[in-house]
C-alpha cells in the first residue's frame, strides 16, 4: 500500500495527513501561518514562513510513521498572487485572496465592462483578491515587483517550485481568471481586457493532468525526505475538498464551511451563460471533461469568529447559543457580508457589507449568533442555486464540527448533508489525485464510505423558506444601497 503525505496549505493553518488504505488518517500534524492585515485593505503572507509550516508538518507526520513514505501530495489556498524569481524566492510578500487593495479598480472594471468581458471568455467572475485585478493594480502602483518576478502564481505552485524546482501551475488554480476551461489554455483576449498582455510571460504553463514532479536536493533537505521522492502539486483546496469528500457524480456538490464559504457543484459541461451574473468560478479538475462550478462566498467561519470577538464568547459555546434561540432567531435577520473586500459569490460587489435587523431590547446574544449562522446558510443556498446543485450534498470544514450549525445548513438547504468522518478532506483529495497520478489508485468507494449524514427536519421547513425569501429581499435592497 502506498503511503502518501497529503499537505493542505491553508490561509491560517497548514495540515499534513497520512491515510491508510481505507481512508482513515494514521498520522496528522498542523502548524499556524501568519496573515498580515495592512492599511488600505491589503492582506499579505510571508512565503518563507508559510514554507516553514510545510516543512514542520511534514517532518512531524514522518516522525509518527514506522516506515518510509512513497510520495508527497500538495494542495492549499487559491487565488491571490505569489510573485517569485527563477529560484522560487519571493520578490515581495505574497498577496492573499483576502486582499482588498484592488477593490476600487474592480469596481471600475465592473462599470466599464471588463469583468463581463472576462466572464464571457472564461466563465469566471473576478473579485478584488484574484490575480486579474491584483496584477493590474501592481502594474500601475508597483511595477518594479512585476519587473523582478519570473512567475506570478499561487500558493501551491510556489511551494512546489521550492521543493522541486518546477515552474508550473495546476489547471484548477489557473482557471481564475485567465484560463479558457474548454481548451485549458490562457485566453489572450481575457488577459488583454485586464490590460496585462505585456505581463503574459509571468503566467506559468498549466501542468498536464496528473503530472508528477520530484523533490530536488533543496526540497529534500527542507522536508527531511529522500531526494527524487514523487510530488504532486494540486488541485488547490476547493476542488481537492470535493474530490476528498466523494463528489464524483454530475450534480453532486460540496459545502466547505471554512474561513470562506465555498459551494461547488460537479458538471460534465464547461458551458455557461455568458450573460449571467459575472461571479463564481468555472474550475478545471484533474479529469478532462469534468468541471466544478464554484461559488465561494467570502465569509464562512470567519463571520462566527468575528461574532465571538464582538460578543465576548468562546467558540466552544456556539452550540449552546444556537440551541438557546429558536429557528428564525426570534425575528433577528442578518446579511453576512463581513469581509472588508466585499463579496465574490454568487455576486461580486466590493462594497458589500453586513447588517443585522429586527433587534430589540429583548434580543439576546444567542439570537445574534443564530441570525448570523442562518444568514450564512442562506448565502450557501443562494450559491448552490446559482451553481446548479441537484445531487448529493457533502460538507466539510470547521463549521460542520458544530452539530447545531450543520443542522441549520441542512434545514435551510432542504437536503441531507453527508460529512466525511475523518478530518483533512483537502489533504485526502490531494492524496487521491496523487495515487491516480502514480497509477496505483485507492478504492474511492471505500474511502467515501467513512461518513455520517445529517438529515433535514421537515417540520421547520416553512420557517426557513420565509427566512430565505426575506434574505433575498434584504439583499436586493442592500445591493441598491451599495451601488449608490
Amino acid at each position: 500500500m502506498q503511503r502518501i503525505i497529503g499537505v493542505d496549505i491553508g490561509t491560517s493553518l497548514t495540515k499534513a495527513v497520512v491515510f491508510d488504505h481505507t481512508g482513515v488518517s494514521v498520522a496528522q500534524a498542523s502548524a499556524p501561518s501568519q496573515v498580515r492585515h495592512l492599511p488600505g485593505g491589503a492582506v499579505e503572507q510571508d512565503f518563507e514562513q508559510v514554507l516553514g509550516t510545510v516543512a514542520s508538518v511534514v517532518r512531524d507526520v514522518t516522525a509518527q510513521l514506522d516506515g518510509p513514505v512513497d510520495a508527497l501530495a500538495l494542495t492549499g489556498q487559491g487565488d491571490g498572487v505569489w510573485l517569485r524569481d527563477a529560484d522560487g524566492f519571493s520578490v515581495r510578500p505574497a498577496i492573499s485572496w483576502l486582499d482588498g487593495r484592488a477593490s476600487a479598480l474592480l469596481t471600475e472594471w465592473q462599470r466599464s465592462g471588463v469583468t463581463r468581458e472576462v466572464f464571457r471568455r472564461t466563465g469566471s467572475g473576478m473579485f478584488p483578491g484574484c490575480a486579474g485585478p491584483i496584477l493590474a493594480y501592481l502594474d500601475e502602483h508597483e511595477p518594479s515587483s512585476l519587473d523582478r518576478a519570473v512567475v506570478a502564481g499561487y500558493c501551491v505552485d510556489a511551494v512546489l517550485q521550492r521543493l522541486t524546482g518546477a515552474i508550473t501551475v495546476d489547471v484548477s488554480d489557473a482557471s481564475l481568471p485567465f484560463l479558457d476551461p474548454r481548451t485549458r489554455q490562457y485566453d489572450a483576449d481575457a488577459i488583454a481586457a485586464c490590460g496585462l498582455s505585456h505581463r503574459t510571460s509571468l503566467l506559468a504553463e498549466p501542468a498536464k493532468p496528473y503530472s508528477v514532479f520530484h523533490l530536488d536536493r533543496e526540497g529534500a533537505e527542507l522536508l527531511g525526505l529522500p531526494e527524487g521522492l514523487p510530488v504532486t502539486g494540486g488541485p488547490f483546496d476547493l476542488p481537492a475538498c470535493a474530490i476528498g469528500a466523494g463528489v464524483r457524480r454530475p450534480g453532486d456538490g460540496i459545502l466547505t464551511a471554512g474561513t470562506t464559504l465555498a459551494c461547488q457543484v460537479l458538471s460534465t459541461s464547461a458551458e455557461f451563460d455568458p450573460e449571467g451574473e459575472p461571479a463564481g468560478m468555472l474550475l478545471c479538475t484533474p479529469d478532462e471533461g469534468l468541471y466544478l462550478r464554484g461559488m465561494p462566498a467570502m465569509v464562512g467561519t470567519a463571520g462566527l469568529d468575528w461574532a465571538c470577538r464582538m460578543l465576548g464568547i468562546e467558540v466552544a459555546t456556539i452550540g449552546e447559543l444556537l440551541s438557546a434561540s429558536a429557528p428564525g432567531a426570534n425575528g433577528v435577520q442578518a446579511l453576512p457580508f463581513l469581509s472588508s473586500s466585499g463579496e465574490r459569490a454568487p455576486f461580486v460587489d466590493a462594497a458589500a457589507r453586513a447588517q443585522f435587523t429586527g433587534l430589540s431590547l429583548n434580543t439576546t446574544r444567542a439570537d445574534l449568533v443564530r441570525a448570523l449562522c442562518e444568514s450564512i446558510a442562506y448565502a450557501a443556498r443562494h450559491c448552490f442555486e446559482s451553481a446548479g446543485l441537484t445531487g448529493t450534498l457533502y460538507a466539510n470544514g470547521g463549521g460542520v464540527r458544530s452539530a447545531e450549525w450543520t443542522q441549520i445548513f441542512a434545514d435551510v438547504l432542504g437536503r441531507d448533508v453527508v460529512i466525511p468522518a475523518d478530518p483533512g478532506v483537502g489533504a485526502r483529495g490531494a492524496v487521491l489525485v496523487a495515487a491516480r497520478a502514480l497509477s496505483d489508485p485507492f478504492d474511492e468507494d471505500v474511502w467515501a464510505a467513512n461518513a455520517r449524514t445529517v438529515t433535514v427536519q421537515p417540520h421547520i421547513a416553512d420557517v426557513y423558506e420565509r427566512g430565505y425569501a426575506h434574505y433575498l429581499d434584504s439583499l436586493d435592497a442592500a445591493r441598491q444601497r451599495w451601488s449608490r
